[in-house]
């Protein structure tokens, strides 16, 4: 990230007593200086993406087992909402690719709300909002309508990214550093802008390559001109057409799709299984469509930290 960036931030926002804790990174640009970090005993410093909330202790392979287990045989267990939850499971066990939506799925907010809050458009735009992530209205009609209305130029995106920074939604930080260190290609599949997305996937560790969002036009005076159209998000259906673009280019085995609206649960097929988000907001549409529907991402964390075979039992016989 050049030093010609934009400034973001990232912010602590339930952890008043770790207020101490900010501190400006050195050498850093100016995207990332008001990261907030803390370091565990014997580790360098990591940085805190609010409010990741993960305790210092780790529970055994043993006990992760255990709670997967639980998981999977308790009808009254949360971890059991879904129409194929034990499929799912195994799905996530050995995928070489998980695509993430990020507003209300990565962060916890409506990127193009908060957007439109700043501009003084915030109750007509999120009514669209409502409306296109309830899957009443064609995404592309949606999308459309609330750009017409805020008609952002480049200068107030820079501005509202500085003066209200995006927040990360609770251990999706941890989420996605696990399927890294698996191994596994993380995606980021948004109808939101690319230019409010790509410094959230700088901090993830995701590569601008594998970001597929919105793009928004600018004339030569930075002021707004339209959106890209040919952006496979620009449309309803635009997810699936994203993910099997993925798969044909790289030839993944088994990919997973995880969100909270009804944009993200189109993208199954091509995704093998798809994986609904109510931590931030439930859409009831949602919830009823997902093959596994959670509420936080601890439980995806333990299935992926568990050695390879440690997820057998969560396999049906649907493969």
């Amino acid at each position: 990230m050049t030093t010609a960036s934009p400034p973001f931030r990232l912010v602590l926002r339930t952890l008043p007593s770790l207020a101490a804790a900010r501190q400006s990174m050195p050498n850093s640009s100016a995207c990332s200086r008001y990261f907030s970090t803390i370091t565990r005993p014997g580790c360098s410093p990591s940085f805190i993406l609010p409010p990741m909330m993960a305790s210092w202790y780790q529970p055994t392979t043993a006990e992760r087992g255990t709670r997967l287990a639980r998981s999977a045989s308790s009808s009254s267990s949360q971890h059991e909402e879904g129409n194929d939850v034990a499929r799912a499971m195994g799905m996530l066990s050995r995928a070489d690719a998980v695509c993430f939506d990020v507003d209300s799925t990565v962060i916890d907010e409506e990127g193009i709300d908060v957007l439109a809050d700043t501009l003084g458009k915030g109750p007509e735009v999120s009514a669209w909002t409502t409306r296109a992530m309830g899957g009443d209205v064609k995404f592309e009609d949606a999308l459309r309508a609330r750009l017409d209305i805020i008609r952002p130029s480049r200068s107030d995106i820079v501005r509202c990214l500085d003066d209200h920074p995006l927040r990360l939604t609770p251990g999706v930080s941890d989420l996605i550093s696990a399927l890294h260190e698996r191994g596994t290609h993380v995606y980021l599949v948004s109808g939101g802008f690319r230019l409010m997305i790509e410094p959230i996937a700088k901090i993830l560790g995701v590569t601008n390559d594998r970001i597929y969002a919105n793009t928004i036009l600018f004339d030569g005076c930075g002021m707004y001109a339209g959106f890209d159209a040919t952006e496979p998000t620009s449309a309803d259906g635009g997810k699936p057409r994203a993910l099997n673009d993925i798969k044909a280019r790289y030839g993944y085995e088994t990919m997973i799709m995880v969100g909270d609206g009804a944009t993200d649960a189109q993208a199954k097929p091509p995704a093998d299984a798809f994986i609904g988000f109510g931590g931030v907001i439930t859409r009831e549409a949602v919830r009823e469509r997902a093959c596994w529907f959670v509420r936080d991402f601890d439980a995806m964390i333990d299935i992926i930290s568990l050695p390879a075979g440690g997820i057998m039992l969560a396999n049906s016989t649907k493969d």
